[in-house]
């Protein structure tokens, strides 16, 4: 009984993340997410620009991996001019049809997937707010660690003890951006480790105080994130939630 009870929750496990790969394919996520999220992007920019000056990078060029609506890297791109040059790579359709829009000189996209490209390397490879998403994110990692010198990764930390008694914001993150892996800050970093990745360099971003149109139960905590994040990063962060992790790895 135990043993089919285990291959049926698999099955249904396997069902789901099926379904959640295809949403990037068929349209479902667009549907969900109009704007694939571009309004975030300056923000996004702003963070990876600050973790490019901390650590004195001068990158030649830089690829995003799901680079989604290409927003991030258009806005990368203004800010450092001619100076890098910016590619960025989407397997999904409806993302591509957005992004490929903003090519200009120094900003290309391509619709296909980087990591089947054997002879490309690039400065830095951006992961900003992906492997949440991937259904084989450990695997993905491996492949991507080849792909770049140094990698930035952006990976929402969607376990705090808040979410966790709450339950429905992760089932939310779930059911409307898909999200299918769960991290707090401690996972997140051990699990670049043990593929291999040297961490560089990390920090918080605080995306539920810092950004508008979060909803009014965020807008509610977002008084009581700033002051707890100011007396203690990592215990806001563990129990509150609302923070994401900016990492630049080798």
């Amino acid at each position: 009984m135990i043993i089919k009870f285990i291959l049926f929750s698999n099955l249904i496990f396997n069902v789901i993340i099926t379904y959640m790969s295809k949403i990037y394919q068929d349209g479902t996520y667009l549907a969900n997410n109009e704007t694939w999220h571009e309004e975030d992007s300056p923000y996004k920019a702003k963070w990876i620009q600050k973790i490019i000056k901390k650590n004195s990078l001068n990158p030649k060029n830089i690829c995003e991996i799901g680079c989604g609506s290409g927003e991030t890297l258009n806005q990368l791109s203004q800010e450092y001019d001619k100076k890098i040059n910016f590619f960025g790579y989407e397997v999904s359709p409806q993302a591509f049809e957005i992004c490929k829009n903003k090519t200009k000189e120094n900003l290309t996209f391509h619709f296909r997937n980087l990591l089947d490209e054997k002879d490309k390397k690039f400065d830095i490879a951006m992961i900003i707010d992906v492997i949440e998403h991937v259904e084989d994110y450990l695997e993905f990692l491996r492949k991507v660690k080849n792909k770049a010198n140094y990698k930035i990764f952006h990976i929402p930390l969607d376990l705090s003890i808040l979410n966790i008694l709450r339950v429905t914001p992760i089932i939310t993150k779930r059911n409307t951006v898909g999200h299918i892996h769960y991290f707090t800050k401690e996972t997140a970093l051990r699990t670049l480790e043990d593929i291999g990745y040297n961490i560089v360099d990390y920090f918080y971003t605080s995306g539920s105080v810092d950004l508008p149109n979060q909803g009014w139960k965020s807008n509610i905590l977002r008084i009581p994130r700033k002051i707890s994040f100011l007396l203690n990063e990592n215990l806001c962060v563990r129990v509150l939630g609302g923070y994401s992790l900016m990492v630049l790895a080798k």
